[in-house]
């Protein structure tokens, strides 16, 4: 069977972007006549289907299915505890209200080429909860299904949907003023800043913090975490070392206090370290970290009951809710 015509095939043979190409086979602004008449031509030749809940602009009326399904970036599940835990928590709040849970990983070549996911081309789900991050041009592409849908620990400025987030300005900012409290002023921070909303925000939290405290946040103590959005990296530790690090997440937190032990440092005397989200590698790490635990079950309830009230068509208050989570001390700092 020959291999069916994808949109990232014919802007691969253009040169533009798939979203360029999306544009012009559904007629939207954003493109020129030329592109758009390339795009057209070559999508002629090359023998392209669309799929039909891409193209249609009315779907057929929907069965009730009894289905909710949950969309994650296969790039950031694996071996994902604090997602395992979610998903846990979404399957355990939808039963109780009645629904079953379908989920289906999302990966990067099919989020690029904005390809409809299984569930919603099979109209086997109810509505939809974006876990994590994705583009926005993907959700918008997914939502053309006209399918109710939230994100969840998530969320997009320019992008007119429902998220739930937790507290992650917040919690940075707590995190920091502990340190502060603790008579540290020399912090840095580790989580490279533009992997995800996530990670952004808590950054922000930290700089807060230190700007309230007059104390200037020194980029050469920001240091990456990651390669692209999910492949961790080792930090390379700074000349002048700060005497404390926030970390975007504990993991990160564990791989930097076992680079501090390796390289001479003393926790928490010599040089302290914070984590963020509280799962189970916090309590592993020697010594344990003082880290912000997110209320997973908290944001996974309430993403359920969002998505359930907009499935049922029942009144709801739209916009982003931050969920508040909390500072757990123990020996790192």
């Amino acid at each position: 069977m020959d291999k069916k015509v994808r949109m990232a095939d014919i802007a691969q043979q253009l040169g533009i972007s798939v979203v360029s190409v999306s544009k012009a086979l559904s007629g939207k602004e954003g493109v020129s006549d030329a592109t758009r008449a390339k795009v057209l031509e070559l999508a002629r030749k090359m023998d392209y289907v669309p799929l039909r809940s891409k193209e249609s602009t009315a779907p057929e009326p929907r069965s009730h299915s009894g289905n909710i399904g949950i969309l994650m970036a296969d790039l950031f599940f694996e071996d994902n505890t604090f997602y395992s835990n979610m998903y846990r928590q979404l399957v355990k709040c939808c039963n109780e209200n009645g629904y079953s849970v379908m989920l289906e990983l999302v990966t990067a070549e099919n989020e690029e080429s904005l390809t409809v996911p299984t569930m919603v081309q099979g109209q086997k789900v109810d509505g939809l909860i974006f876990m994590g991050e994705f583009n926005k041009e993907y959700i918008h592409s997914v939502a053309q299904s006209q399918l109710p849908f939230i994100l969840l620990d998530s969320y997009h400025e320019d992008l007119n949907a429902d998220s739930i987030t937790s507290d992650n300005v917040a919690g940075g900012y707590r995190m920091t003023k502990h340190l502060l409290q603790s008579g540290r002023t020399r912090i840095g921070f580790v989580g490279s800043i533009l992997s995800t909303s996530s990670i952004m925000d808590r950054f922000l939290g930290y700089s807060k913090a230190l700007l309230q405290a007059g104390i200037e946040v020194r980029m050469d103590w920001v240091l990456e975490d990651r390669v692209g959005k999910t492949t961790p990296t080792i930090p390379k530790l700074p000349e002048d070392m700060p005497e404390a690090f926030i970390c975007s997440c504990d993991d990160t937190a564990y791989n930097l206090v076992e680079l501090l032990k390796r390289s001479g440092y003393r926790i928490p005397q010599d040089v302290a370290v914070a984590g963020y989200d509280d799962y189970h590698i916090a309590q592993f790490c020697t010594p344990q970290l003082t880290t912000y635990r997110v209320n997973v079950q908290a944001m996974a309830r309430h993403a359920a009951a969002q998505l359930i009230r907009r499935i049922k068509k029942k009144p709801i208050t739209h916009g982003n809710m931050v969920v508040c989570g909390e500072v757990i001390l123990r020996e790192s700092t």
